[in-house]
């Protein structure tokens, strides 16, 4: 049973499950049409659910509600349809934190002003199934708000959708672009060289140095090491990997295993080698 704390418009509610506590919006074609504050449901013919995730312990989903847009809420319903049509089932939780980040991009786009997103190349290869449907979520906005958000807009989309898959969050998934993208700046300083975006090599290499993340995170091993004979092979590629295991240590703050050096060696090397 559900509890009407808000109608949103025609087509939302915020409303309150009676048996997790928990506050929810439903969102769908005239879901909220004719409902009044303290209705109770069974349930809303035709609507699809969403948890909340508050940005503020303080704040009650009501007070956050209340600052966005019945419009952005909608908007962020659909690119989650659309994710769920690309991945089956996703979280629905990222609905605020998303319709917030949403509401602010459109009114800067308004304003004449954007974000830079450094970091979008490496995004655009590392979650490229997620940045297809940020894509698609620009499409939405600019049909239903008539501002068209920048592609490094559509960066910052990616990191909510991809969220919305794992238990990684926005600011890891970020984080983790940024080193990367300092990582490969590593090398391509050192051999002075400059690696196309496009490549196979670069959407190997980043796509390695992303899963090394991870594993240096959560703290994993690699089964096999094979730094010697990377050493002995490919001293130059060695060295680079290990200014950038450092590099990553320091940013991380967490020790990385041995093994991971030979193997980012071997990935260096393709690079380096044109292997």
């Amino acid at each position: 049973m559900y509890r009407v704390i808000k109608v949103l418009n025609n087509n939302g509610i915020l409303a309150l499950d009676d048996g997790t506590k928990r506050e929810v919006v439903f969102l769908g074609n005239g879901v909220g049409f004719g409902r009044k504050t303290g209705e109770r449901l069974e349930s809303v013919s035709g609507a699809k659910i969403y948890g909340l995730i508050n940005r503020s312990k303080t704040d009650t989903a009501l007070k956050v509600i209340n600052g966005i847009d019945p419009v952005y809420l909608e908007i962020t319903g659909k690119i989650i349809e659309e994710a769920e049509k690309e991945f089956g089932e996703v979280n629905r939780d990222i609905l605020l934190p998303l319709a917030d980040h949403i509401a602010l991009a459109v009114k800067r786009s308004g304003e004449g002003r954007q974000i830079a997103n450094p970091f979008t190349p490496d995004i655009k290869v590392l979650f490229h199934k997620e940045f297809a449907i940020a894509l698609k979520a620009r499409d939405i906005i600019q049909e239903m708000t008539g501002h068209m958000i920048s592609e490094d807009e559509a960066g910052f989309i990616t990191l909510h959708i991809r969220s919305s898959r794992t238990d990684e969050k926005v600011s890891e998934a970020l984080d983790a672009a940024r080193i990367i993208s300092g990582s490969i700046g590593i090398i391509e300083e050192k051999f002075n060289v400059s690696i196309p975006t496009d490549s196979l090599g670069y959407n190997r290499l980043t796509s390695h140095l992303y899963y090394m993340i991870l594993r240096v995170r959560k703290g994993e091993k690699l089964k096999v090491d094979i730094n010697q004979f990377v050493q002995e092979k490919y001293p130059l590629a060695d060295e680079c990997a290990h200014k950038i295991c450092e590099y990553i240590r320091q940013e991380i703050k967490r020790e990385i295993m041995e093994e991971e050096k030979g193997f980012l060696g071997i990935h260096i090397q393709r690079i380096i080698g044109n292997e």
